[in-house]
């Protein structure tokens, strides 16, 4: 690939494979017992040995997507993996070791970064609403922090002390709604998000940020959404993006160094979804990039994006048991499994559809449609609705592919239930990359 600073980037066409195949990490395969395995592990057997609910991610997986992005970049920019999607030490670890930067949006995923080891030169701090403590922690930790509103400016005037100066970039807001859920969508105008290009917000930050006596301006930060196919989205946020860069040039003497143009890229989550590559993604932006710096002749900034799940999500499989069947005939078969909208709010908080597989027969012929509902008191409790599948009985194992992107990181306690434990798979070795909730940990914060 040609180096962005001479002004060409070649495209690559996306790589193409089975529908199937997208769904599942890259060692996925039916073994000679006719189980699901990924990573060289049984699901069947890891069911039976840990229980379930069960997260499972395969290391090979998130090293070849983290692997992809820095590929695609070819020294051109920065490749920093969204904390939110899912963290935890030993992943985060896996991500590090892959030369991937890290983006964090509160004091405690900053703390966990820490914690794990992440090498804080390479941190940016996000997030809306930051706090005194939020920044103060950021700028102790030597990140770059990504001021998101006016009142950052002044927090940080009484955090950075006198005569030092912390880096920033700023968010801004290029008003691209691109084709997602609304709930996911955030570069619009209406947004809780960023300084706004179209209202002036985003200049005038930018004009606060260069005379303020505590901070150094190394970039503009972008983030349209997540979930995204069309990556045509992209290039009109980078269009839109350039344009201000021209004003801000011509208008102060200012060019960033670095310019983010977000994450957000989707992934399969049925055998329907047709998700661009993370190559394809990058050398997309790159070109926009590449090409709209060109046009305007505008020095070529450092290119940072910020995946999330479309890294975590493809590595990540949940698994859960079978316990009641309840037939409506002529209505619906609601099939009950032992986890549901603790583990995995997104089908409620977005409308997300999953695919589900028997682990233990995979490929067996389905016999009909089922609703795969979850056990939590609420009647909205449904991961899946009207699934085919085959047949089944309780103590069967269910199979949810690309469950890795923000099931975990959305987990909570309601109805007093404890969250699933957590493994990392490679080489027909599962490691326990978290714990399995008891009952006691329910009560570390009560007092009595």
């Amino acid at each position: 690939m040609a180096d962005a600073a001479a002004g060409v980037v070649a495209l690559a066409a996306p790589v193409r494979t089975s529908k199937l195949d997208l769904l599942f990490p890259v060692t996925y395969r039916v073994n000679a017992a006719g189980h699901m395995e990924v990573g060289g592990c049984d699901l069947i057997e890891l069911a039976r040995r840990h229980g379930t609910p069960l997260y499972l991610y395969d290391e090979a997986t998130v090293r070849q997507r983290a692997s992809e992005y820095i590929a695609a970049m070819d020294g051109a920019g920065q490749v920093l993996y969204s904390a939110k999607a899912f963290a935890s030490p030993q992943f985060l670890r896996v991500i590090a070791d892959e030369g991937l930067g890290l983006d964090v949006v509160s004091a405690g995923e900053l703390h966990l970064a820490l914690k794990s080891g992440f090498p804080r030169d390479r941190v940016h701090f996000l997030g809306n609403n930051k706090s005194v403590e939020d920044l103060e922690a950021a700028y102790r930790a030597g990140a770059t922090i990504v001021i998101d509103g006016d009142q950052e400016f002044e927090l940080l005037r009484n955090v950075v002390p006198h005569g030092s100066r912390a880096q920033v970039m700023l968010r801004i807001s290029p008003g691209v709604k691109p084709d997602t859920h609304d709930h996911i969508s955030t570069g619009q105008l209406d947004s809780k998000f960023g300084f706004s290009i179209e209202s002036g917000a985003a200049r005038k930050a930018v004009e606060t940020a260069l005379q303020h006596p505590s901070l150094e301006l190394v970039g503009l930060h972008s983030h349209i959404g997540s979930q995204i196919f069309a990556l045509g989205a992209y290039e009109q946020a980078m269009e839109i993006m350039l344009g201000l860069l021209v004003e801000l040039r011509d208008g102060l003497g200012y060019e960033p160094r670095r310019l983010g143009a977000g994450g957000g890229l989707g992934i399969a989550y049925t055998q329907n979804d047709d998700p661009p590559t993370p190559r394809h993604f990058v050398e997309t932006v790159r070109h926009a990039l590449v090409t709209g710096c060109a046009r305007r002749d505008l020095k070529v900034p450092e290119l940072v994006v910020e995946p999330g799940r479309s890294i975590a999500g493809p590595a990540g499989i949940a698994l859960y048991t079978v316990g009641s069947i309840k037939d409506i005939p002529g209505v619906r078969r609601y099939v009950a499994v032992d986890g549901g909208m603790g583990d995995n709010i997104r089908p409620k908080l977005y409308g997300a559809r999953y695919e589900a597989f028997l682990a233990s027969d995979p490929d067996q012929a389905t016999d009909g449609k089922v609703t795969i509902a979850g056990k939590y008191c609420e009647s909205t409790d449904i991961l899946i609705t009207d699934i085919a599948m085959p047949p089944l009985e309780p103590g069967d194992v269910i199979a949810v592919p690309a469950a890795g992107a923000y099931c975990l990181a959305m987990a909570s306690n309601y109805n007093g239930m404890p969250r699933p434990e957590v493994l990392m798979l490679r080489d027909g070795e599962a490691r326990v990359m978290r714990r399995r909730e008891t009952l006691d940990d329910l009560l570390i914060t009560e007092v009595f």
